[in-house]
C-alpha cells in the first residue's frame, strides 16, 4: 500500500481496511532512512511509554537535532510535551510535524488536545475538524470534536 492509497483508505467506508492503512502510515512514519535516528526513536518511545518523560524528551531533542526534518521527532516530542502539561510546548512541535508532513492525523489531533487543555475550544474544533477529514474513522477526535464544540457554544470557545 503506498502512502497516497492508505490515505485513501483513512478517508473510505472500510473501517477494518482504514485501520491496516493506519498502522501503515505509522510504520512509514516511525522511518527516518537514518539507522541511527531510527534507534534514537526506538529508545526515545520506550522510555515514553515507560513513563520517563525527561528521558523521552532528552531522547526525541536528539532525534530533531540529528534529522529536524524527520517529522515524526517532532511529534513524539509533541506528545512527551502533551503529558508533561506543557501544552504551548506541544502546539509548537505539532506545528513543526504538520509543517512536515500536513496529513499527520496524530498532530491534528494532538494540537487539538492542547487547545482543549487551555481552554481553546474553537482552535481545538478546528483541528478535530482538520484531522477527521484526513482519517474519518478517529473517534477520538470526533469525540473531543464534540466537546470542543459544546463549550465554545457555551461561551467557553477563547480565540
Amino acid at each position: 500500500m503506498t502512502e497516497d492509497e492508505a490515505f485513501a483508505a483513512l478517508r473510505g467506508d472500510d473501517a477494518r481496511l482504514a485501520r491496516r492503512a493506519e498502522a501503515a502510515l505509522w510504520e512509514l512514519w516511525h522511518r527516518a532512512g537514518d539507522p541511527d535516528v531510527d534507534a534514537l526513536l526506538r529508545r526515545g518511545i520506550v522510555a515514553l511509554q515507560q513513563g520517563e518523560l525527561a528521558e523521552a524528551e532528552r531522547l526525541f531533542d536528539l532525534v530533531i537535532a540529528r534529522a529536524p526534518r524527520f517529522a515524526e521527532g517532532w511529534n513524539k516530542r509533541a506528545t512527551v510535551r502533551y503529558l508533561a502539561k506543557s501544552y504551548r510546548g506541544s502546539i509548537e512541535d505539532c506545528r513543526e510535524t504538520l509543517a512536515r508532513n500536513p496529513r499527520h492525523f496524530g498532530a491534528l489531533s494532538g494540537q487539538g488536545l492542547c487547545h482543549l487543555a487551555l481552554g481553546e475550544h474553537r482552535e481545538a474544533a478546528a483541528l478535530f475538524r482538520r484531522a477527521i477529514a484526513v482519517h474519518r474513522h478517529l473517534e477520538g477526535a470526533r469525540h473531543n470534536l464534540a466537546v470542543a464544540l459544546g463549550e465554545a457554544v457555551r461561551g467557553n470557545g477563547h480565540s
